[in-house]
């Protein structure tokens, strides 16, 4: 191999990688019609990537992100309430800053799933219709939301990446 990079690097045993056609859907995850693959979750970092689908007319409740969040439409629509002169379809790259507010949905004259590809850091802090707290969605909860659903789905236990020391890990 000739002679090795002058720089240190994290020794890498093995090339971390999932295929997302070999994961099962966690189904109604996130309310009626909102399911999820979770490809990356780390609770020491905050980060966590799934890949979501929203049937259509599916909906998440008011939240407000406490750190950035990329999404990356693969299929379909969706869009915030607060800006529907900005659909997102696919190809559609979207950028949110922390502190960022806002009402996802599909609509229900979408013919196909969505999909979407989101990697958030922090916290979606979830409200009711009303604006009084609901819930907070972060790597913590999903990880344990992920045990629970495949375990009551009954798909035994899920592989996808995790941080820290840098692996896979099965719920």
């Amino acid at each position: 191999m000739g002679t090795p990079p002058p720089v240190h690097s994290v020794p890498q045993t093995e090339l971390l990688t999932l295929n997302t056609s070999d994961m099962p859907i966690l189904k109604d995850a996130l309310g009626d019609g909102v399911h999820y693959r979770p490809l990356f979750l780390d609770p020491e970092h905050g980060v966590w990537v799934v890949l979501a689908s929203f049937e259509p007319g599916a909906e998440l409740p008011i939240h407000l992100h406490s750190g950035s969040v990329h999404g990356f439409t693969i299929k379909g629509r969706w869009e915030y309430k607060e800006y529907p002169q900005n659909p997102q379809t696919a190809g559609s790259y979207l950028y949110e800053p922390g502190a960022s507010i806002h009402t996802l949905h599909a609509p229900a004259t979408n013919t196909e799933l969505t999909e979407v590809l989101f990697i958030v850091n922090g916290a979606n802090v979830n409200f009711n219709e009303d604006g009084q707290f609901h819930s907070v969605l972060d790597a913590v909860t999903l990880v344990r939301l992920t045990e629970e659903l495949s375990k009551t789905q009954g798909l035994g236990a899920l592989t996808y990446l995790t941080g820290g020391s840098a692996g896979y890990t099965s719920s």
